[in-house]
């Protein structure tokens, strides 16, 4: 079992940043990926980043240039920096962990708006 708890959601004004942490725990060997997702509502989740566990990163194209994800394996946390956000971001991130079976956090809004 694999556990994860994300933090750092919140509300900001466009054109700011905030930065997602998602710690997880338990059989943290396990994990072959790392990644973070979201759901805007009315739309289907999709996928934000991922990072494996060699460290190779793949970031969704809506987010390039702005989002960057990164981890910290000392500490089994993945994070997402999130700069130069726009309304369109605003949606639940989750982060998600790719071991045996796919595990999900419990979801962090991010809303920007003025």
């Amino acid at each position: 079992q694999v556990q994860l708890v994300e933090s750092g959601g919140g509300l900001v004004q466009p054109g700011g940043s905030l930065r997602l942490s998602c710690a997880a725990s338990g059989n943290v060997f396990s994990i072959v990926n790392m990644g973070w997702y979201r759901q805007a509502p009315g739309k289907q989740r999709e996928l934000v980043a991922i990072i494996t566990r060699t460290g190779i990163t793949n970031t969704n194209d809506s987010v390039k240039g702005r989002f960057t994800i990164s981890r910290d394996s000392a500490k089994n946390t993945v994070y997402l920096q999130m700069n130069s956000l726009k309304p369109e971001d605003t949606a639940v991130y989750y982060c998600n962990a790719v071991s045996f079976v796919d595990y999900w956090g419990q979801g962090t809004q991010v809303t920007v708006s003025s």
